[in-house]
């Protein structure tokens, strides 16, 4: 059975839906109130919500809520994020161009996709291997050329790659993992869920100061699968 639709070039039929999903985005951002007091999203994240094809990276039997303001399941009781937070998490990332990122947590691949058109390079994590393997073609299918894509614990990250100018986690964890603190550039930002359940997670912020030191800030209440791995 063909769990994903054909990724082949062709028509995109799906443009108006995603400049209505990037206007609710805008809708939700005005609405909805941060612990940073900032109500707007950055112009060229939003941009690059509207460029990159969700469609392409929901399984073929949700493609047509592909570009709902809401999660969808992918397989192996995991989902892809809601569109608001993955623009969010993006924005407080405060990628560049220049920068070499770190995800936890591929799923799909569609946050890495939108990372990579902001940034030089994403090194993205997937610890359940089927949902890593396809990522990763689906990827390069798709032309992304500038993401890496492993299957491990993300826990630990990636080591032999940092330090990273930031980072991202997908899934929730009930705490701040040390070693991706460690992998962190002094100047770096590290956006995480982190909670025990569905019911307590909150988006933080974590900022490595140039002297090293950290700082942590509550965006709002989520909700997200939880991270999974031997820590």
């Amino acid at each position: 059975m063909l769990f994903f639709a054909s990724i082949a070039g062709g028509e995109d039929n799906y443009a108006a839906a995603r400049r209505e999903m990037v206007q609710e985005i805008e809708r939700m951002s005005a609405s909805t109130p941060l612990e940073t007091g900032n109500r707007t999203l950055d112009r060229q994240v939003l941009e690059v919500m509207g460029r990159v094809q969700r469609h392409q990276f929901v399984p073929a039997a949700q493609q047509r809520d592909a570009y709902d303001n809401r999660p969808l399941p992918i397989g192996h009781g995991q989902t892809i994020s809601q569109p608001y937070i993955v623009a969010l998490m993006t924005d407080l990332l405060r990628p560049e161009p220049g920068h070499v990122v770190l995800e936890i947590g591929t799923g799909s691949g569609y946050q890495a996709a939108v990372l990579a058109e902001l940034t030089r390079e994403v090194y993205t994590m997937e610890i359940i291997e089927p949902l890593g393997i396809q990522a990763k073609k689906r990827l390069a299918q798709l032309g992304y050329r500038n993401v890496d894509v492993e299957v491990a614990d993300g826990y630990f990250g990636r080591p032999s790659r940092a330090p990273f100018d930031g980072i991202m986690v997908t899934a929730a964890a009930n705490h701040v993992p040390v070693p991706l603190v460690q992998q962190l550039k002094p100047g770096g930002r590290m956006v995480i869920p982190v909670g025990t359940s569905f019911l307590t997670q909150q988006l933080m912020l974590i900022e490595k100061r140039p002297d090293g030191s950290v700082t942590t800030q509550q965006i709002l209440p989520v909700r997200f699968v939880p991270l999974t791995g031997r820590h």
